[in-house]
């Protein structure tokens, strides 16, 4: 049996410990982040959610008009095969997963798409242990200055790095975003820089719409699920700040953090008045997340 990795990267047919790994500087995402991504958790060799994050990958490459070349089927049997071959013994057998496309490498640097482009396939698995799905946060909150395709998971993430740091810095996990107006709402919240933002008010769970304001999560769609079966009514409406800040508890979710609740927004208290609801829907999800990746 070959001896497992610490962890692996993997692009465009090499394989290697993320560390001795190298890419060509001609490749696209080197100039323009021209590519999308996808990432989640993995436990007992199961990749959390698969066939979801997949979907995803294919709907993101071709709303920027790349070609993937491999089947659905193809791309699962890869990342199996690729999550197989690290060593997650010091990490209750979990690990994260992340993979990218780009659109070409050994182009010459042009603003139009390369005649003849070849996509290159990027992953990385690292042992990590998913993040407790009973955690609280303090987060912050940013004007929301990304492009207006936020609905494609694209490599372009500047702004939203520059609102993870600014949360950093402030001694928060998270920045909440918001638009000045935004469907003649002042003030709209859209999402985190890494997270679909969400919050209970009188029994009810609130998120933004799917437009191009936000990015259709995972974590999102199976927060609403959880929702639904537990007879909680889903508003999938715009809210402001001003709505948010007087939510009952107030919640972030990512493939890696199931559902973060908010202890402080801005340095303001917030939450806390809706602790069985929100008990109730992580009890949900961390037992979907166990049943789901047990073998």
């Amino acid at each position: 049996m070959a001896q497992l990795m610490k962890n692996l990267g993997y692009y465009a047919g090499k394989i290697d410990l993320i560390e001795n790994m190298t890419v060509p500087m001609t490749d696209r995402v080197c100039w323009f982040g021209d590519g999308v991504y996808e990432a989640t958790a993995t436990r007992n060799g199961v990749i959390y959610c698969l066939d979801e994050h997949v979907d995803r990958f294919f709907n993101s490459a071709s709303m920027i008009y790349i070609d993937l070349p491999f089947t659905k089927y193809e791309l699962k049997t890869l990342l199996c095969d690729l999550v197989s071959k690290v060593d997650v013994s010091e990490t209750n057998n979990e690990a994260f997963l992340y993979w990218q496309i780009t659109r070409a490498a050994n182009v010459p640097r042009n603003h139009v798409f390369p005649d003849n482009a070849k996509p290159n396939l990027w992953v990385t698995v690292t042992p990590r242990k998913l993040a407790d799905v009973y955690r609280s946060a303090k987060l912050i909150t940013h004007e929301d200055i990304r492009f207006f395709m936020c609905n494609i998971k694209t490599l372009c993430l500047l702004p939203s790095v520059l609102a993870s740091e600014k949360a950093k810095k402030a001694g928060a996990e998270e920045c909440i975003l918001y638009r000045k107006e935004a469907d003649g709402i002042k003030n709209r919240v859209t999402e985190g820089s890494h997270t679909n933002v969400h919050c209970i008010k009188n029994g009810k769970l609130y998120t933004a719409p799917l437009d191009n304001l936000i990015l259709p999560g995972i974590a999102r769609r199976n927060l609403i699920k959880t929702c639904r079966k537990l007879g909680i009514p889903v508003v999938e409406e715009p809210f402001s700040l001003e709505f948010l800040m007087g939510a009952d508890e107030v919640m972030v979710t990512s493939s890696s953090n199931p559902c973060v609740a908010a202890t402080h927004i801005d340095d303001i208290a917030v939450g806390g008045r809706s602790g069985d609801i929100l008990k109730k829907i992580r009890d949900e999800l961390w037992n979907h997340y166990l049943t789901y990746t047990n073998k």
